[in-house]
């Protein structure tokens, strides 16, 4: 198995060498000049090497080794000064330091007298005192402990400041595949070298908005360390070589690798991630969790497919605000006092807190305002109907009506929140949950505004706290509109208060049918960026450094940006984007949206209230969930048109219209042809649709042909979802008199090219 090993292991490493050549001809080098280099344990092994290549290639070198054994016994100056020689004679700047790597302080001064700074830190000394792990003395603990894992926290914090206030800094951290997977004999070693990885994961977050970037190896190469748990052939085939061009690397100031745990070996180098099943809710309603429900429960907590794969703390935690919400939306379940999650303590008392009123808040704004804001939630010139919003001159110039969130939450955020007694919260684990937005009469389009805050309840989701907040804005004397936040505060609850509240403005379920009506908008890439000029000015929407902070690995759009997408494609499909018919939103927020995807509104209308739930059309995600508006004086739909409304086809046709409109230019030279489809329900007729592919750039409409149809196409809902899908051949269909067929039947082989290119949902 060794021979066989060996082999497979100087095939992978002749096939790299092959690669690194031709990829030397394509790039330029990698050179650190003006660069410093602090490699610990350098006086042999890897450590060597990393020193070694960094003065090869420019960079002022400190090599650090103490000198003892690979028990930690002893010391000695030769091991340093070899290698420092080596780099001198060579041409390269390097400087030796002796001391122990528990003493970081004197490490990076060492650095700092002989070159002025520290610009990269490599931490890659280590030790071994194996043992099984009943035979593990606290000595052969503690020692590891030390070398491994502390030595990494003090020689990296001496370092911290300098990095920092240079804005620049690489960290190497050393791991092993024994922390990743366990390996018999190495407790003591195995516990260190995964404690190394959690401080980097640290090290990579708070350190990113200074452009300090941490990164963990596992590395496998022929050392004194390897020498005693490794065959000899293995050894001299794992080069240390062949894992310091990915240090390298990742050190490179180029290089925008950060958080990332690499195994490296033999010329291979591939990155680590977690991965979790997408596990069970084992609570039962009015019922205390119980072991044995986890056991019933227990394959499918354990099955991998379709596993998940987190990436940070908020994928961890986000899971469980959504396993809140999924139950207390069925039912009222008692906090689980069986949890190992329990709270000791909490800086909220609602006691204190609610009915504080936050001081009045004045909002100026001009009409710029108001424009900015439309095109911030996606108006465009392109858009005839969205001129009055757009154009102070237009003679019925307007502001949106969910513009009034603007007013209401600068008075939120500036009122002074944090500062009210029973209210010590964590701004940075807030989540925005939830928004209602009523109003009582048309946002004027300039003016000032006054907004007053209100604490009205505070809500124990065992998990976190919701705090509901009533902002009334006012113009003049005259209430203007009315909004209610629930804010979602992660890790602030436990301190026995209620779960629900009477004052809370409760989110609906949308009908079981399919929907009425679906609208598709494709958001901007620069869509955050010009939605924040409308006063949100977090971070988060606009600082790629700050988002990958928050665990995404792109800014995300604001919340309320989505929101006034859905309030927009609502007034459109149902109140022909006349504001007077607006009187109210509601929504829950379900999942981030990135810039430049596009955002599927399905709606339902049951009299004026109109349901709705908003799609990542790219991921099928939900968005936005359980959400309605309400409107005025809109025609109530009688029982018979909802039945015929609620038509599967819909959505077919409605992304057919949408796809038209990108590439329809293309399709009337291809097509040529006008289609008209009666689709059918429970046999009668229930909706018409035209596909003009002949005219212009091309157009779908519901209704009949305004130019005379080429072909008539009639089948019922069902058995056109069943075509579309190809489970239905529309050959069979026709024989079998599911699909009637008058004019050019030839021209139904361009259809289906257009039903199978143009409607993948």
């Amino acid at each position: 198995m060794i021979g066989i090993a060996y082999r497979l292991i100087n095939s992978v490493i002749t096939l790299v060498e092959q690669s690194e050549i031709a990829l030397c001809r394509m790039s330029a080098p990698l050179r650190f000049d003006g660069r410093v280099v602090l490699v610990t344990g350098a006086g042999g092994g890897l450590g060597r090497e990393y020193a070694l290549a960094f003065a090869e290639r420019g960079a002022s070198v400190v090599v650090n080794d103490l000198g003892g054994s690979t028990k930690g016994e002893g010391r000695s100056t030769s091991a340093a000064d070899k290698v420092v020689d080596e780099i001198r004679a060579k041409g390269g700047k390097a400087v030796a330091n002796y001391d122990s790597v528990e003493d970081g302080e004197r490490l990076i001064q060492t650095a700092l007298d002989a070159f002025g700074r520290i610009d990269i830190l490599v931490n890659n000394a280590g030790i071994l005192r194996d043992r099984s792990f009943p035979r593990t003395s606290d000595l052969d603990w503690d020692l590891i402990h030390r070398i491994h894992l502390r030595a990494s926290f003090m020689v990296t914090r001496a370092a911290w400041n300098h990095m920092k206030n240079q804005k620049f800094g690489r960290i190497i951290m050393t791991s092993s595949a024994a922390g990743i997977y366990g390996n018999f004999g190495q407790a003591n070693y195995s516990a260190a070298k995964l404690g190394v990885l959690g401080l980097a994961n640290v090290l990579a977050i708070e350190g990113r908005k200074y452009n300090i970037h941490c990164n963990t190896i596992a590395p496998t190469a022929g050392s004194r360390l390897t020498k005693e748990v490794l065959p000899p052939d293995l050894v001299e085939s794992f080069k240390a070589e062949y894992v310091a061009p990915v240090v390298l690397w990742l050190c490179h100031e180029s290089c925008k690798e950060n958080g990332s745990v690499f195994e490296v070996g033999a010329g291979w180098i591939g990155k680590l991630r977690w991965e979790r099943t997408q596990g069970r809710i084992v609570r039962k309603k009015n019922e205390p969790m119980t072991p044995e429900a986890v056991q019933e429960k227990w394959e499918e907590i354990c099955d991998f497919e379709n596993a998940v794969k987190p990436q940070n703390i908020q994928d961890s935690v986000g899971i469980l605000v959504d396993v809140l919400a999924k139950i207390d939306k069925e039912q009222d379940v008692s906090a689980n006092k069986t949890s190992a999650f329990a709270y000791k303590h909490s800086d909220i008392n609602p006691d204190q807190a609610i009915g504080k009123v936050l001081p009045k808040m004045n909002f100026t704004y001009s009409s710029i305002q108001s424009i900015l804001y439309a095109l911030g939630v996606g108006m465009s010139t392109k858009e005839p109907d969205h001129l009055k919003f757009l154009y102070e001159r237009h003679e019925e110039f307007s502001c949106f009506p969910t513009f009034g969130v603007i007013p209401s939450q600068a008075s939120m955020m500036n009122g002074g929140l944090s500062d009210i007694p029973g209210l010590q919260i964590d701004m940075s684990r807030l989540l925005h949950g939830e928004q209602y937005l009523e109003l009582y009469r048309p946002l004027p389009t300039s003016g000032t505004l006054t907004s007053q805050t209100t604490v009205v309840d505070i809500l124990d989701k065992g998990s976190g706290a919701v705090i509901l907040l009533d902002v009334h804005t006012y113009d003049g004397e005259n209430l203007l509109c009315y909004n209610q936040y629930s804010l979602f505060i992660v890790g602030a609850g436990g301190f026995g208060g209620k779960r629900t509240s009477e004052k809370a403005k409760g989110t609906v379920k949308p009908p079981n049918r399919a929907p009425d009506a679906v609208v598709t908008d494709v958001t901007s890439q620069d869509q955050a960026a010009l939605y924040r000029l409308s006063g949100d000015w977090n971070p988060l929407h606009i600082d790629p450094n700050f988002a990958a902070m928050a665990g995404f690995d792109k800014p995300i759009l604001h919340g309320l940006c989505s929101f006034g997408y859905a309030a927009r494609h609502v007034l459109k499909q149902y109140a022909d984007n006349d504001i007077l018919k607006f009187k109210a939103i509601k929504v829950r927020f379900m999942k981030p949206v990135i810039p430049g995807q596009s955002l599927q509104t399905e709606m339902w209308q049951e009299g004026s209230r109109i349901h709705f739930q908003m799609k990542v059309k790219e991921t099928n995600q939900i968005v936005l969930g359980d959400s309605y508006v309400d409107l005025c004086d809109v025609p109530v739909t009688s029982p018979s048109k909802k039945q015929q409304k609620a038509l599967q086809s819909d959505l077919i046709f409605a992304e057919i219209g949408r796809r038209i409109k990108d590439v329809g230019k293309e399709l009337v030279k291809k097509v040529n042809a006008v289609f008209q489809w009666e689709i059918t329900k429970d046999g009668i007729t229930a909706s018409q649709w035209t596909i003009d592919l002949k005219n212009g750039s091309g157009s779908l409409y519901k209704g009949l042909a305004q130019n005379k149809a080429d072909v008539t196409f009639s089948l019922s809902d069902e058995d056109f979802m069943e075509v579309v899908h190809g489970k239905l051949n529309p050959q069979k269909a026709f024989f079998a008199g599911k699909l009637k067929v008058k004019g050019n039947i030839m021209l139904s082989q361009k259809l289906e090219t257009i039903l199978k290119d143009y409607a993948k949902l």
